[in-house]
């Protein structure tokens, strides 16, 4: 199918055909028609499949078609919450090239910034909103923007927004938009708590999910690694070693394990940047734009600030470090094997991530292929507080002169008390 076959307006088709879209994915080409009816959607869909565009191009649609000859002033009428700036600016960027010929104006807000700028573009009007929740009720309560002529609202990458907490902050957004208003949603896993979340927003959704829940994408090549956590530094260098991993982008958990990753990258020659969330914005932007065009070979992330990564080349995904939530496996490797191309994936998995391994090929209902044939193999086998046990003594006859260990103890003692006695008596000798 074509997007001619959708029923699209001119002014977006040629806007589409300028960004080289001829054909839409499942996701679209199933959310498209909905939307455009002015239905709720619940959209489930792996990372890397065009969700953007999915709700981006029938949003431009029914606003451009709205607009008719309206002169007056503009007011935000659709609302797009993600979880973090990247995916914000990711988002806008979206609107913006699919939205060209529309004359309608979309702005994104973010924290981490000085907030004049956003409200400057605000002031001047704009119909497309695309905010983080922390920023948008922050200038809400400063009076700063007006949300009651939202008739679209999208809570986009749902199950992301519960695990940073964000729940209360979308519970609170929705008090404040109009009840009477189409609502799309839209999440790459679709857990049980999303589900309980989606039913307080949506209405008689029609649901549209084009891969099974929580699945990767099959042009994905996943591997795992065994190897002690000292050694993931070289097994890591070892792996860069190889020339044809243009780029990498390699995965921690925490924002102290990223920055010591690009430590050890430099002390090897290989230029990385790190992204997170005490990393300035206009670093991570920085970063990413050095990363995009090459000059970064490597882009070590949390999880946090690697949403709204979208580089259509990507092709190496490293976990140097598993992650504790199944989910979030399938996001991370999803920055790979984009829009149909092929990806690569490795993880590194010592003793103590076993247990998330075997969670995340429950999740994916798929076993991992291992590779052994690199120089790090595991040697640790038994997790941390779980040591091998003691060997039995051998059966020989007690000792009957031997003393119990509880008066032993005691004898232990003695001597220490005997010495505090003598340095007592030894000061008042001296006195």
């Amino acid at each position: 199918m074509s997007f001619e076959k959708l029923d699209l307006i001119e002014p977006i088709l040629n806007a589409l055909k300028n960004e080289g879209y001829t054909t839409p994915t499942p996701i679209q080409e199933k959310s498209i028609p909905i939307i455009l009816k002015g239905g709720d959607l619940l959209g489930c869909a792996q990372t890397g499949t065009g969700k953007t565009a999915a709700f981006a191009i029938p949003i431009l649609q029914q606003l451009y078609q709205q607009k008719g000859d309206d002169r007056g002033p503009r007011k935000i009428k659709a609302l797009i919450v993600t979880p973090t700036r990247e995916l914000a600016i990711q988002i806008g960027e979206s609107f913006a090239n699919y939205g060209r010929n529309t004359g309608l104006r979309s702005t994104v807000i973010f924290g981490g910034v000085p907030q004049n700028p956003q409200v400057n573009a605000i002031k001047a009007g704009v119909e497309i909103l695309i905010a983080t929740p922390g920023r948008l009720l922050d200038l809400v309560g400063q009076g700063l923007i007006r949300l009651s002529d939202i008739s679209i609202f999208v809570l986009d990458e749902a199950d992301r927004m519960l695990d940073m907490g964000f729940v209360h902050d979308v519970k609170k957004i929705l008090k404040i938009i109009p009840a009477k208003r189409q609502s799309l949603f839209f999440s790459a896993t679709m857990p049980e708590s999303i589900m309980q979340l989606a039913s307080t927003i949506l209405t008689d959704p029609e649901r549209v999910e084009v891969t099974p829940v929580s699945s990767t994408a099959e042009t994905i090549q996943q591997e795992i690694y065994f190897v002690d956590a000292a050694n993931k530094k070289d097994l890591l260098i070892h792996t860069l070693q190889d020339k044809s991993i243009i780029t990498a982008l390699v995965f921690t958990r925490t924002k102290h394990g990223a920055d010591k990753v690009v430590k050890f990258l430099a002390k090897a020659d290989i230029k990385a940047e790190a992204i997170h969330g005490n990393k300035s914005q206009n670093a991570r932007q920085k970063a990413l734009k050095n990363f995009k065009d090459h000059s970064t070979r490597v882009l070590v992330a949390t999880d946090i600030a690697a949403r709204g990564i979208d580089i259509d080349e990507l092709a190496f995904v490293v976990n140097y470090e598993i992650p504790n939530i199944p989910e979030t496996y399938v996001h991370r490797i999803g920055r790979t094997g984009r829009a149909g191309a092929n990806g690569k994936a490795v993880s590194y998995c010592d003793v103590e991530e076993r247990v998330f391994l075997k969670d995340i090929e429950k999740l994916i209902s798929i076993q991992i292929p291992v590779v052994t044939d690199h120089p790090f193999p595991a040697e640790n086998t038994v997790p941390e507080g779980k040591a091998k046990a003691k060997p039995q003594q051998n059966n020989r006859p007690p000792n009957p002169n031997k003393r119990p260990q509880g008066n032993a103890q005691k004898e232990s003692n003695a001597p220490k008390e005997d010495r505090t006695k003598k340095k007592k008596w030894s000061w008042q000798s001296k006195k």
